[in-house]
């Protein structure tokens, strides 16, 4: 079974930056997309960003477009998420999740493999 695995997370303030990564040792990763999705206190799952197999594609929520990027590199088997001008909001576990379809996908049913999380935490 594939397993993913968070890394990265941490204490931020307002204003500041982190990079979240997901690897893996399955090289099946490759084959298909990747997401992000988190989980903040009280609240739904919801998706973040998804990057295509080839990494050309990329796809984000509307809340973290323009701060947040999403990549890939294949050769380590590892997606990043640089996360930019961080909110308070942006409190929550973030998981990755891959796909067997090779397209971005934003929707949780779409993955079929996900990490344990990593926590961010924002202060105000």
């Amino acid at each position: 079974q594939v397993q993913l695995v968070e890394s990265g997370g941490g204490l931020v303030q307002a204003g500041g930056s982190l990079r979240v990564s997901c690897a893996t040792s399955e090289r099946t990763f490759n084959r298909g997309a990747v997401g992000w999705f988190r989980r903040a206190p009280g609240k739904e799952r919801e998706f973040v960003a998804s990057i295509s197999r080839t990494g050309i594609n990329t796809v984000y929520a509307d809340s973290v477009k323009g701060r947040f990027t999403i990549s890939r590199d294949n050769a380590k088997n590892t997606v990043y998420l640089q996360m930019d001008t961080l909110k308070p909001e942006d409190t929550a576990v973030y998981f990755c999740a891959s796909s067997l379809y090779v397209t971005v996908q934003t929707a949780p049913e779409k993955y079929n493999r996900w990490g344990q999380g990593t926590q961010v935490a924002v202060s105000a």
